[in-house]
């Protein structure tokens, strides 16, 4: 039966013409399909002149163009021929004078630049962290990052930990070319300074008012190790607030993040991140939610639903991974995604949003019962934020220095007032989410603190 309409894989053609042998390689170099001849664009069958000659013909014209060998049937519709070419999915890239195509929707597109480079990598199954790193200056492995990882991969790695030369473990946790040269993962995970190589390997954190508007920014540098422990510490620390709970003696702090939730994201941001590109790893905190974003497409096999249901894993960087789970940090079952939801749930939050818009995937966790249980005035501990219906001394410090001076911002608070940079936004905070400031105007026109009565 001859499908009613175009498709991802159902293409049709009045007549031949050479020119439809890229169809042809885009099918090929994506799932496969079928390209009629004989059929109008609204999948009425008109039918061909001398069937014969090009089921003879074809097979050996595609073969000579392009290199596949398709199967040409030859199928009748109300007694009228029609010529079916059946293409097949290559399993290495397939190109037409010297230019590559690929099927989206019903629309054959030219691969080029960055595109075409992915596509290149994905068919011949090397992912670009296994590429070798392009460096201008000697790989220096830092020796406290390999100590770490030794102690953390010894339930899944345990020769690890008594390997003593550097360049040998490299070699076994296979971050090294044939050539004996260091892999770009290499250079992320292990290098001392591996944004001497790729600068944009960085993780951006912004504690935002509005859009427009920041209140606070950092940069995190170093190696993927490195950047996964001290971007928690700096959320944990500087950005978010805690809860404080008394268990008889005992003193909880509860994250209004769940931790492991974080942890997780960032993780997953780390390992699926394209890095060929210029784009940073974004942080973003508003009053009610955060996100964590990264480019990097999901795979083709793997949907935005998929992400809330057991799935494949399918990262982008397989050695990334590969020594991520080697040191405990991840699971290799695809089951990230469904850890952060379970940790929301755990923490009475809302169910975390994924979204995927032109290449970039991000994240983002909403506050609810947290931001009720501040606004009670549930919270404790003069860090933490709480009010208890008055302003403490340091508070009204703050508080009387940004009625006096509107335009001050955070950084010159914590300066002029001794006051710890991470307590300053955390009482900003306080007073913003208990509405006695708001920000107003914006960092072009010099913005300022209006005081509310």
């Amino acid at each position: 039966m001859i499908p009613k309409e175009e498709s991802q894989q159902v293409e049709f053609k009045l007549i031949w013409k050479e020119d439809f042998l890229k169809n042809v390689c885009a099918f090929a170099n994506s799932e496969g399909g079928l390209l009629y001849i004989g059929i109008n664009d609204k999948g009425k069958a008109i039918g061909v002149k001398d069937p014969m000659i090009l089921i003879e013909t074809l097979p050996n014209i595609i073969n000579q163009k392009i290199g596949i060998i398709p199967f040409i049937v030859l199928e009748h519709i109300d007694d009228k021929p029609i010529i079916k070419i059946i293409i097949q999915t290559s399993s290495v890239p397939i190109s037409y004078n010297g230019r590559y195509y690929i099927r989206s929707g019903s629309v054959c597109l030219e691969l080029q630049g960055r595109g075409l480079s992915d596509f290149l990598l994905h068919k011949s199954g090397i992912t670009w962290d296994a590429l070798e790193a392009n460096i201008q200056w000697e790989f220096e492995p830092d020796n406290s990052t390999f100590e770490l990882f030794k102690k953390l991969s010894y339930d899944r790695l345990p020769f690890a930990k008594d390997e003593t030369d550097v360049k040998v473990l490299i070699k076994k946790l296979n971050l090294l070319t044939p050539s004996l040269l260091p892999t770009k993962a290499a250079i992320l995970l292990f290098d001392k300074n591996p944004q001497r190589f790729f600068p944009q390997a960085v993780i951006k954190i912004g504690r935002f008012i509005n859009e427009a508007d920041i209140v606070s920014s950092d940069i995190v540098e170093g190696n993927l190790f490195q950047q996964a422990e001290n971007t928690l510490a700096i959320l944990k620390t500087k950005y978010l607030l805690s809860s404080i709970t008394y268990e008889g003696a005992h003193r909880r702090e509860q994250l209004e993040y769940p931790f492991e939730a974080l942890r997780e994201a960032v993780f997953n941001a780390l390992i699926h991140r394209d890095y060929n590109t210029t784009s940073a790893i974004q942080i973003k905190i508003y009053n009610n939610n955060l996100s964590i974003a990264n480019e990097g497409k999901l795979p083709p096999e793997i949907s935005i639903a998929d992400l809330k249901r057991e799935h494949l894993s399918k990262p982008r960087n397989k050695l990334l991974a590969d020594i991520f789970y080697k040191a405990g940090f991840i699971e290799s079952w695809g089951r990230g995604t469904l850890k952060i939801i379970r940790e929301c749930k755990k923490a009475n939050i809302p169910e975390p949003v994924f979204h995927e818009d032109h290449g970039v995937v991000k994240v983002t966790f909403e506050l609810t019962a947290f931001n009720d249980k501040f606004n009670n005035g549930e919270l404790n501990g003069e860090l933490n934020g709480e009010l208890n219906g008055e302003l403490n001394d340091r508070q009204k410090m703050v508080y009387n220095k940004i009625k006096e001076e509107p335009g001050i911002n955070a950084t010159d608070l914590a300066k002029m007032l001794n006051i710890p940079f991470s307590t300053i936004d955390k009482y900003i905070r306080v007073f913003l989410k208990n509405n006695l400031i708001e920000r107003r105007g914006s960092k072009k026109t010099g913005g300022y603190w209006h005081i509310n009565k």
